[in-house]
This record gives structure tokens, sequence and C-alpha cells, in this order.
């Protein structure tokens, strides 16, 4: 098949489109990984045992089964059971950010853990409260230390985008599928939507390489 500049060019707003649904689950979902990865690491650590087990199992449950099924089950089992039906995309945002806050949770305790014993024993011997001792002393200390870990997880999120096709949210990828179905012609649209995902991609790991080199100078 020859390559058809005229195509390819005419594919760009489409793509572009689908593009920005990719940025915007990316953006949000990551947002609502990295929230919750805190609180399901604080919980973790709690001093209750039975949530913190609780919350273990649910862990290595998501860890453990793929994001496609997590999708099917959240948007065709457990919105029906509860009677409601958020939208593909908003459903999108919400399993790629549980599966991934799963993730994140292991990075923030790792940064939690790596926190100096002596900084734990100081906010004891001040009798500091523990809001304070977590506020003040932990997670300003954690949290920068994780940031490059958080970043790779981003960029593996915005490259698994286009399994949300099975609930029919169109990201960059599936309009260039969609497209390709439409004219028969596959190779520009998905040359395409490479392009621009590497465009993306790749200034991302640049950033996060030197996220981790400035770190890492910490």
């Amino acid at each position: 098949m020859d390559w058809d500049w005229d195509y390819f060019w005419d594919s760009i707003p489409v793509l572009l489109e689908g593009l920005l649904v990719t940025v915007e689950l990316t953006v949000l979902g990551s947002l609502v990984a990295y929230v919750l990865g805190l609180v399901f690491a604080l919980v973790r650590r709690a001093r209750i045992p039975v949530l913190s087990q609780a919350m273990y199992l649910f862990i290595e449950l998501v860890r453990s089964t793929p994001l496609l099924i997590q999708v099917f089950i959240v948007f065709y089992l457990l919105w029906p059971a509860l009677d409601i039906r958020p939208s593909a995309f908003l459903t999108g945002v919400i399993a790629l950010g549980i599966h991934y806050a799963t993730y994140t949770s292991e990075v923030y305790r790792a940064g939690i853990d790596a926190v100096p014993k002596g900084q734990w024993e100081a906010a004891r011997a001040l009798s500091l409260p523990r809001t304070r001792v977590w506020t003040g002393i932990v997670l300003p200390q954690a949290v920068p230390r994780v940031l490059p870990a958080l970043g790779n997880y981003m960029i593996s999120m915005f490259k698994e985008t286009p399994l949300l096709l099975a609930i029919g949210v169109l990201d960059v990828l599936n309009r260039a599928k969609e497209q390709g179905a439409e004219t028969f012609r596959v190779i520009e649209p998905y040359t395409l939507a490479g392009i621009l995902f590497l465009l993306v991609s790749y200034p991302s790991s640049i950033l996060v390489r030197r996220l981790e080199r400035r770190v890492g100078q910490l």
C-alpha cells in the first residue's frame, strides 16, 4: 500500500482530539492514583491490624489481575449493582486511578521507610502530635524521594489508555483504529498515533530522568 501524505495530514485533527482524551485520562487518573496511593500506604501502616491486613489483600488482588478485567468489572458489574451509570470516561479515570494506586502505595511506603529512624525518634522525644509528625517531618522527606517513580507510573498509564476502548473510550490509538476502519487505510493513522505517543512520552521520560538525578543529589 502506497503512503498517502494527504491522508496523513488529514488524519491529524482527528487524532489530536484522541490525544487530548489520552492526556486528560492520564492526568486525572494519575491524580487519583497519587492521592489514593498515599491513603493506601498510610492505611497499611495503621495500628489497626485488621484494617492494615484488609488493605494489603486489596492491593495484592488489584496488582494480581489485569487492568482490562478491572475496567470490565467496574463498568459492567459494579455500576449496575450500585444502580449508577457514570460515563465511560469517568469510569476509565477511576479504574486507572485505583489500579495504579496499588503500585504508587508501595512507592510511598518505600519512601516513608527511607526516612531516617532518627527523625522518628526525635519526633517522639519532642512529644509531637502524630499528625504533626507525618505532615511536618515524614511526608516532606518521603514524597520528594518517590517523585521519579510516580512520574514513571504516569508515563506507563499514558500508554495503557487504549485498553479503555473496551468500554467505548476513544483515545488517540483507538481514534487511529477507527480512522483506519473507515477508510481501509491503517498505516498513516497508526504511524501518526505512534508519533504522537512518542512526542509526549519521550520528553516526559527525559524530565523523569532529570528528576531522578536531582533527587539523587538530595
